[in-house]
């Protein structure tokens, strides 16, 4: 259109480039573990029962003959909200504390710079991450504890505290 400008580019490290960071992250991390939430299912029970999941072809099969066939998809929600949540805090965040870091200490070794504002970022994601994952574990697991996310938040708040 004639006469109107638009701007076309995100200027770096302001809030708009932290957001478009966050959720480049989020759809990234967030889609490719719910991608492969049947195998994730499968290793958490292999390890809860290695005997009567010794094997991945054999593991799937039992899973799947023995609790149907969305047994498999068990914890899709906390794989994919809490990882979700792991990879927008940990691409905004290390993006953050590079600037940050570099402002503090110069541009004068960018390899430890990098190195802990990846380190910074990667313990606040962890930490955004846990309580899904904690959930995420009961629900593959303890079928009879709750059906997803919903329900299972408020049980384990119950059983395990804030701390849990």
């Amino acid at each position: 259109m004639k006469g109107v400008e638009r701007k076309s580019r995100v200027e770096q490290f302001s809030p708009q480039y932290y957001g478009i960071c966050a959720l480049g992250g989020m759809i990234s991390a967030g889609s490719t573990h719910f991608a492969s939430t049947p195998l994730d299912c499968l290793k958490v029970h292999m390890h809860v029962n290695p005997v009567k999941y010794n094997g991945f072809g054999s593991g799937l099969s039992t899973l799947y003959r023995e609790q149907g066939p969305f047994s498999l998809w068990r914890g899709w929600s906390g794989k994919l909200c809490g990882y979700g949540l792991q990879g927008g805090a940990k691409y905004g965040f290390y993006e953050y504390f590079k600037n940050t870091y570099s402002d503090v200490l110069g541009d004068s070794n960018k390899s430890f710079i990098y190195f802990i504002s990846s380190i910074s970022a990667q313990v606040i994601a962890d930490m955004a991450l846990c309580p899904f994952e904690a959930v995420k574990v009961r629900v593959q697991t303890q079928p009879s504890f709750a059906k997803g996310m919903l329900d299972g938040f408020p049980k384990f708040y119950a059983t395990e505290g804030f701390t849990g």
